[in-house]
C-alpha cells in the first residue's frame, strides 16, 4: 500500500521539467514528466515513486495534512509511553 501526502510546490524548475516540493517540512525535487497541465508555486500535488501524479485542491491537501500530523503525534506519544 501506498500513502501519498500532499506537497506543496515550492520551486518550479523548467528546464528540467521537475519542482520542488515540501512534504510536511521534507524538501525534494521531483520530477513533473507526467503532469498535462502546468504546475504553479503553492500547489498542492500527490507524488508516487518520484514523480507529481496530480494536483489536489487546497482545502483537501490541508484536511488530509491535519490528519497525518494528528497520526505523527499519536505514533510520538505512544512512542514515549513506551
Amino acid at each position: 500500500m501506498c500513502l501519498s501526502i500532499p506537497s506543496k510546490v515550492i520551486t518550479i524548475h523548467q528546464d528540467e521539467q521537475a519542482v520542488t516540493v515540501d512534504t510536511m517540512g521534507v524538501k525534494r525535487k521531483v520530477s513533473s514528466h507526467l503532469m498535462a497541465e502546468p504546475l504553479e508555486i503553492g500547489d498542492y500535488v500527490l507524488i508516487h515513486i518520484g514523480f507529481v501524479m496530480n494536483k489536489i485542491d487546497k482545502t483537501d491537501a490541508m484536511e488530509s495534512l491535519a490528519l497525518y500530523r494528528e497520526i505523527v503525534e499519536k505514533l510520538e506519544l505512544e512512542e514515549k509511553e513506551s
